[in-house]
């Protein structure tokens, strides 16, 4: 069974940095897509950033510049690092993983972490 675990939320200034990461469990052998979405109050999960198996990424535009999403093939984990906070960024971060390739030969789509919370304020 896949299990996606995130960490690394908390409370941060405004200007400060926070770097999130989610490690995908169970029998994968692989991982075509992985993102962060996240979900502030009153509002829509909106994408946050995504990054495919061999690397091209793509951004919201409120994030572009400030934040760096990467992964490790190997650990099936993906991470987000955030510069320059601002308090709009505050929300529940998710993590997500896409047509995932496990045992069986199987494929399976769409996985979802618990949420971490990100909370940017002074």
């Amino acid at each position: 069974q896949v299990q996606l675990v995130e960490s690394g939320g908390g409370l941060v200034q405004p200007g400060g940095s926070l770097r999130l990461s989610c490690a995908a469990s169970g029998s994968i052998f692989s991982i075509y897509a992985m993102g962060w979405y996240r979900q502030a109050p009153g509002k829509q999960r909106e994408l946050v950033a995504a990054i495919a198996k061999g690397g091209s990424t793509n951004y919201a535009d409120s994030v572009k510049g400030r934040f760096t999403i990467s992964r490790d093939n190997a650990k099936n984990t993906v991470y987000l690092q955030m510069n320059s906070l601002k308090p709009e960024d505050t929300a529940v971060y998710y993590c997500n993983a896409d047509r995932l390739l496990i045992a069986g030969d199987k494929y399976e789509y769409d996985y979802w972490g618990q949420g971490t919370q990100v909370t940017v304020s002074s």
